[in-house]
């Protein structure tokens, strides 16, 4: 996949704690890794991990990025998730309100 620097996507991470998840994504903010993030503080988590099937509450966020900088709030995530495997995945933006997306584009790293 060819990423140019104009691109856009949304950056899907999830946490046990939308606390931390509220600080991580204001650093990721603060940092210009994302123009911002939409935080849903209570979400259900069904999934199997190591061999169980777990039901657990999760906080979900959708960052608004440029599509070149997910390998990096990747690495953010891996560095410093509580999560052995964090939940962190991109989607594409394919079209959307020309002026958030050059806001979007102004508010993060080139």
């Amino acid at each position: 996949m060819s990423m140019s620097s104009d691109e856009i996507c949304e950056v899907v991470i999830t946490a046990a704690d939308a606390e931390w998840l509220a600080g991580f994504t204001r650093r990721l903010v603060e940092d210009r890794l994302a123009a911002c993030g939409q935080q849903i503080a209570a979400i259900r988590s069904i999934y199997r991990w190591e061999g169980a099937v777990h039901d657990d509450p999760e906080a979900r966020v959708a960052l608004h990025t440029r599509t070149s900088l997910v390998p990096e709030i990747v690495a953010r995530a891996d560095a410093e998730h509580p999560y052995d495997v964090p939940c962190v995945f991109a989607l594409p933006i394919l079209a959307g309100n020309p002026a958030y997306v050059h806001w979007v584009l102004a508010e993060t790293r080139n």
